[in-house]
């Protein structure tokens, strides 16, 4: 993901922004964010690197579920000849393959012959004769293999079994159907949703996703502040324009461009998974998950593009943003670590539960866990309350840093340095 205007493209904009920024003055909040969004959407949405890369991801994605799909794991379907004499054996067969999960179909030949032709020509796996004791003779080309044997197994025994009830004079039919309606009554008594393997999937990918976004468009937003304190771009719009104006329209078209581009990869993604069936789940649940992981992502993003303008603030080069940024970085590698680590085997660790309460960490691990269903509604309501609540604390904040430091050329700035500064 990714991809950002060069020094040459911000150039050009750069220019017209010194022609209108007089004309800036006066105008409402809601305007200025409106223009410095729409310049930094229009740099990165024209971007050569930003247009192929979003293709790139979207053709992985697609070749991902269609590979999965066409190599899926489900049993492939085995075909038994049977004469017509012992045509009625083909229904304990079939319903054998059912009962071991096994794919079985029955062809009906004319005689032995044509059974054992039909196997050394490839057109069934196995030929089948009842003897009279009631097992099978199995013909096969090479061998007959675990699974089929296993299924003409459960099938001779299922035919040896009627045979000795109708010698001790009883009803193979009457004893059949009281076998097939025998079940297992089940009585589930935890009332969370099932985590199946799909959940888990979508969790993850949601996470994952939002993970790889953010640790690319985030330090874009560094890069971006870096290449603006180098020229007097910057100077000539903080005349006319306040800095968290500035820093939030900057954050706000960024956050727009990679909100666009993680949509498209979620609607590619979730489509053709529902479609070929990789992710097992009703499309209310899947769609529902999805839109919940693009929500953290807008609060994720608004809250580290805000930490990492103020970072880029503190430095004038872009050699010197690796210092600066880290921490940030570090603060996104630890969720992602955590959630890919022990969220697979314990959905319900207090440990990730916990974690993804703290704002910087539930933009990528909540998603994870309403993917899964480990998570109740009011810790989802918390988590979001207190993240939004630390976006305002850092609009103010990062704000006031940018403002002070952005200004500033030559070495590093010192935290504390930028609060503080008039």
């Amino acid at each position: 993901m990714g991809g950002g205007g060069g020094v040459g493209e911000r150039g050009v904009v750069g220019e017209r922004e010194l022609e209108a920024a007089p004309a800036l003055e006066g105008v409402g909040s809601a305007r200025v964010l409106r223009l410095v969004a729409m310049r930094e959407i229009t740099l990165r949405l024209r971007n050569r690197a930003f247009q192929v890369i979003t293709g790139l991801f979207v053709v992985a994605i697609a070749a991902t579920v269609l590979i999965l799909n066409a190599v899926d794991g489900s049993p492939p379907t085995r075909t038994v000849a049977l004469t017509a004499a012992d045509g009625r054996q083909a229904a304990s067969i079939v319903a054998a393959g059912r009962s071991l999960g096994e794919k079985v179909q029955v062809r009906t030949v004319a005689d032995a012959a044509a059974g054992s032709r039909a196997v050394l020509d490839g057109d069934v796996d196995a030929f089948a004769q009842v003897t009279a004791s009631g097992s099978y003779r199995v013909a096969v080309k090479d061998e007959l293999g675990d699974a089929l044997g296993s299924v003409l197994t459960v099938a001779a025994r299922q035919t040896a079994l009627e045979g000795q009830i109708a010698s001790l004079g009883g009803d193979p039919a009457t004893v059949g159907r009281a076998v097939q309606t025998a079940g297992v009554a089940v009585t589930a008594l935890r009332s969370d949703e099932d985590r199946s393997g799909s959940r888990l999937l979508l969790g993850m990918l949601a996470g994952g996703l939002i993970y790889v976004s953010l640790i690319t468009f985030g330090p874009q937003v560094s890069q971006g502040v870096i290449e603006e304190k180098s020229s007097r771009v910057v100077e000539l719009l903080l005349a006319v324009v306040r800095p968290w104006q500035l820093m939030a329209g900057k954050v706000l078209g960024i956050g727009v461009v990679a909100l666009a581009q993680l949509t498209l990869i979620g609607v590619v993604g979730l489509g053709l998974g529902l479609a070929t069936g990789q992710l097992d789940m009703p499309a209310g649940l899947a769609v529902g998950a999805v839109a919940t992981a693009l929500l953290w992502y807008l609060l994720g993003f608004a809250m580290y593009a805000l930490l990492f303008a103020g970072a880029g603030a503190l430095v004038s080069r872009q050699e010197d943003a690796t210092g600066v940024t880290m921490p940030i970085i570090v603060a996104l590698i630890i969720p992602y670590m955590v959630g890919l680590t022990v969220l697979p085997a314990s959905p319900e660790s207090t440990l990730v539960l916990v974690l993804a309460m703290i704002p910087l960490f539930a933009p990528i691990l909540m998603p994870m866990l309403v993917g899964v269903g480990a998570v109740a509604a009011w810790q989802v309501v918390v988590a979001v309350v207190l993240t939004v609540v630390m976006i305002v604390v850092l609009v103010w904040l990062a704000g006031r840093v940018y403002g002070n430091a952005v200004r500033r050329s030559g070495t590093r700035i010192a935290l504390r340095d930028a609060l503080r500064a008039g």
